[in-house]
């Protein structure tokens, strides 16, 4: 691999339905959910291989940033650079932030901060198979390979297969999220991916589809890119020029509009963590089906996730039930019905 990749981590979320553990002062992209460390520390770990990448400009919230320089620390990361958000625009106009700092020759690999990839190694063989994609002009998403009718992504239909480049295909639509019978149906007619939100592009090409498209959005992050201040690691653009940017999402202000979309499949044991259910299904179980995470006794209890980081819990004759418990909070409900956590996280 002769071109080194630039990540682009984005960590402006504030997400609520992990509450009560994830917070809008501390949300899950900060805590330790899954695995070894942070969501975000194990982002980086995921692109520090130097032969591969360069060192990765994480981007977010302003009001985050003892936070970020904590999850770098904790990566072994000496030389990331940071971009503060001075407000939420949603991730085209923070994407070109990163796109405008990084330079139009940088090859950027947009990745969330709070995804669980579980296999690293089939990650890479995707990035791998997109790389040329990427170089030859196109913008490239990558596309999850569906494990079922999940109606709580959206999706990707792949078209034909670009010649030149195995393992890619021209992007045909993006979906909305379905009901759970189109889920069905686009899972049994093949060709459909859940996007992920995953993205590599060279930067003059992202930047140049986005002035095409949104010119508001382009000139807001170029002039806040412009005007910013700077401090050892830490870029703020300037606040009132960003402010003027309209909040649009990648796949609304660019995705979906360009013609220059590809899509590449992976299969590498991806998930969003996008609610306490997510985790019950993907953590490490005992031999009767039971997530436990924190100091917890369980007497006849299957099927459940319970999760503490406060004081001691202890069950009895508890079946699929999700038990989480912070210092101050307790959330308990049945498993199937952790989409509702957002009306007590408001």
């Amino acid at each position: 691999m002769t071109e080194l990749i630039t990540p682009l981590i984005l960590s402006g979320g504030a997400d609520t339905r992990l509450w009560p553990l994830s917070t809008p002062e501390r949300p899950k992209q900060f805590l330790n959910l899954h695995g070894e460390g942070t969501m975000i520390a194990q982002t980086i770990q995921r692109v520090n291989d130097e032969s591969m990448f360069t060192s990765p400009i994480v981007l977010g919230t302003a009001s985050h940033e003892a936070h970020l320089r904590t999850a770098i620390s904790e990566a072994g990361e000496k030389t990331a650079s940071i971009i503060l958000e001075p407000c939420a625009r949603n991730t085209a106009p923070a994407i070109a932030l990163g796109a405008f700092y990084a330079g139009e020759d940088a090859l950027l690999l947009v990745m969330p901060s709070d995804h669980v990839i579980r296999d690293n190694d089939a990650f890479l063989a995707a990035l791998k198979r997109a790389l040329p994609v990427a170089i030859s002009g196109h913008l490239v998403t990558f596309g999850i390979e569906p494990t079922g009718p999940d109606t709580g992504f959206g999706y990707i239909r792949a078209g034909e297969a670009l010649g030149s480049a195995p393992g890619a295909f021209d992007v045909e639509a993006f979906i909305e999220k379905p009901d759970d019978a189109r889920a069905r149906a686009m899972l049994n007619e093949g060709g459909h991916c859940w996007n992920a939100g995953i993205f590599l592009f060279k930067s003059g090409v992202f930047l140049e589809e986005l002035e095409r498209h949104q010119p508001q959005v382009f000139a807001a992050a170029k002039a806040a890119i412009e005007r910013a201040s700077s401090w050892r690691n830490i870029t703020s653009p300037q606040a009132e020029k960003f402010e003027t940017s309209p909040s649009i999402s990648v796949d609304y202000a660019v995705m979906e509009l360009s013609d220059k979309v590809a899509v590449v499949p992976m299969s590498c044991g991806w998930s969003d963590l996008g609610s306490w259910d997510a985790l019950a299904e993907i953590g490490e179980k005992d031999e009767a089906g039971n997530v436990i995470v924190g100091e917890v006794r369980v007497k006849d209890g299957f099927g459940n996730l319970i999760k503490t980081t406060g004081p001691r819990v202890s069950t009895i004759g508890m079946r699929d039930t999700i038990a989480v418990v912070s210092d101050e909070e307790v959330l308990i409900m049945p498993r199937g019905s952790s989409q509702r956590v957002r009306h007590f996280a408001s």
